[in-house]
């Protein structure tokens, strides 16, 4: 612990590995559940992590599971990993619900950033309940979607059934094509991509938020949400 501490420095935050090789699959599960359910995990990197996590499946899977099938280790962490995010999107909707217009009055804060809101208040209006499956794919997004839906009084049922195939199938396509994409290109390239996390997560994350980073900073005209909530 002295060495990590001794060690550790500000920019480890949004490195996926170094949570993997010192925090293992129980700090793994606390994050994807914080990205929604602490309501502040927007800056956490969820899709890098998960992609990482399906390279080293066998070493997060092995402290819990004596299996040495691949398959056997992808399934038990699709499993336990989908479960750490549905229950974040349900403490997030429930915080929405409770908290409701509060938060549109809110101050920003480091944590809290209403014009995040108020962009996951526009994905939901025009994407309705599939917006909370396809906020897991969009940084930022995901982390406020659940709140807004629980602000909008969506029905818990409905909510639940999104919220349940949303991080199933997140959590599927980012952990498998880590772990499949690795061997694919070790076999065929003789390329440990394990050398190349650096890259591989600058490439992630590139595809993942410019788009989002653009709407948000320089999209010249302002959501319908800011002049109606």
């Amino acid at each position: 612990m002295i060495q990590l501490l001794n060690s550790f420095q500000w920019h480890d935050l949004f490195n996926p590995q170094f949570y993997i090789e010192y925090g293992g699959l129980w700090l793994l599960l606390f994050i994807i559940f914080a990205e929604t359910g602490l309501f502040v995990g927007f800056f956490l990197p969820g899709d890098s992590l998960l992609f990482v996590a399906g390279i080293y499946s066998r070493d997060l899977a092995a402290n819990l599971i004596p299996s040495s099938n691949e398959f056997v280790d992808l399934i038990f962490l699709w499993i336990i990993i989908a479960v750490a995010g549905v229950l974040g999107n349900l403490v997030g909707y429930w915080f929405g619900k409770k908290s409701g217009p509060y938060l549109y009055e809110r101050k920003d804060t480091f944590f809290f950033k209403k014009k995040y809101l108020v962009r996951a208040t526009d994905f939901y209006n025009r994407f309705g309940g599939w917006a909370i499956v396809a906020a897991r794919f969009v940084p930022i997004i995901r982390t406020f979607a659940p709140i807004v839906a629980g602000i909008v009084n969506m029905d818990k049922k409905k909510f639940i059934y999104f919220n349940i195939i949303g991080c199933a199938a997140w959590v599927f396509t980012m952990l498998f094509a880590g772990h499949f994409l690795y061997k694919w290109v070790l076999n065929n390239f003789n390329i440990d991509l394990k050398e190349h996390l650096e890259m591989i997560v600058i490439l992630i994350v590139v595809v993942s938020t410019v788009p989002i980073i653009y709407k948000f900073f320089f999209a010249k005209d302002k959501p319908k949400s800011e002049n109606t909530i």
